[in-house]
């Protein structure tokens, strides 16, 4: 795979902080990299709190919240997808993500080799 190690790292750092932020009592977060030909598919998944759905397509603008009142509480400023969008784009690595409610969430891209 081709691109900026350390930008990358940013990428899964925020998104394994996300995981693990968002994420119920004695749940998981699972990391997956599975080579696709040159291509690796990347995917993080947790059974936190979930995203719903009114507000996945927002979830990547700068300063976005999903709930203002349990940022409060576990932190950070809002900026952390939009990072992991702007990465990833450079990348040329759509980032997609699926969510349910109570149920978690699963963040997926692939890069290219």
């Amino acid at each position: 795979v081709y691109g900026d190690k350390e930008r990358l790292t940013q990428v899964l750092t925020n998104l394994i902080d996300n995981a693990i932020k968002y994420n119920v009592p004695g749940g998981t977060v699972t990391v997956g990299a599975v080579p696709e030909g040159k291509n690796v598919r990347c995917s993080i998944t947790d059974t936190g709190i979930g995203i719903p759905e009114e507000h996945l397509s927002r979830i990547f603008e700068r300063f976005y919240r999903v709930d203002k009142d349990r940022s409060r509480t576990v932190g950070g400023t809002g900026l952390g997808l939009a990072i992991v969008k702007h990465i990833l784009e450079a990348h040329q690595a759509p980032v997609r993500v699926t969510s349910e409610a109570g149920k978690g969430t699963r963040v997926k891209f692939e890069l290219k080799g």
